[in-house]
C-alpha cells in the first residue's frame, strides 16, 4: 500500500492514487480468462474441405433425386418403388456411375434418413452426389428517410 512519508498534518487530503489493488484485480482475471479460453473452444478434430464460393457449371439435364416429406424417393418427376434406386438409376443413366446426382430433402426430413439415401447411393455406385439447397437471397437495405 502506498502512504506519505512527510510528517505533515494528518488530516490533508491524499491525491495518490493506490493501483495495487487494481493490479490484483486484474491479475484474477487475466487468470480466469487464460483457464477458460480453452474450455470454450470446440476440440472436436475434423478434417473440413476446402470450400469455393465459384458456382459449378450445371449440367444439360441434371438428375435431381428428391427425399419428400413423407419420405418417398423421386426421381425427378417420377415416385420411385422402394428398393428400386439402383435400378432406376442404372436406367436414367445409362449405368453410367460418373455422372452427378443432384440430391434434395424437405426440411422436415431427419438428418438420418438423409445418410441412408446417400448410403443407397454408394451402394449402387454413385458416388458423385451433390446436395442442393436454396441460395441466400440478400436482404435489401431498409429505405432512408422519414417513415410515414
Amino acid at each position: 500500500m502506498a502512504g506519505r512519508l512527510d510528517d505533515g498534518d494528518d488530516l490533508s487530503e491524499n491525491h495518490e492514487i493506490n493501483v495495487t489493488p487494481f493490479i490484483d484485480v486484474m491479475l484474477v482475471l487475466l487468470i480466469i480468462f487464460m483457464v477458460a479460453a480453452p474450455l470454450s473452444t470446440v476440440d472436436v478434430p475434423v478434417d473440413l474441405p476446402v470450400a469455393s464460393a465459384k458456382p459449378q457449371p450445371r449440367p444439360n439435364k441434371p438428375i435431381y433425386l428428391t427425399v419428400k416429406a413423407d419420405l418417398s424417393l423421386a426421381l425427378g418427376n417420377d415416385a420411385i418403388p422402394g428398393g428400386r434406386l439402383a435400378s432406376t438409376l442404372d436406367g436414367v443413366t445409362s449405368s453410367d456411375r460418373t455422372q452427378r446426382i443432384f440430391l434434395r430433402a424437405d426440411k422436415t426430413v431427419p438428418y438420418g434418413e438423409l445418410m441412408r439415401v446417400m448410403n443407397l447411393l454408394r451402394a449402387a455406385g454413385y458416388l458423385k452426389v451433390a446436395l442442393v439447397g436454396l441460395e441466400d437471397a440478400p436482404t435489401p437495405p431498409p429505405p432512408k428517410g422519414p417513415t410515414p
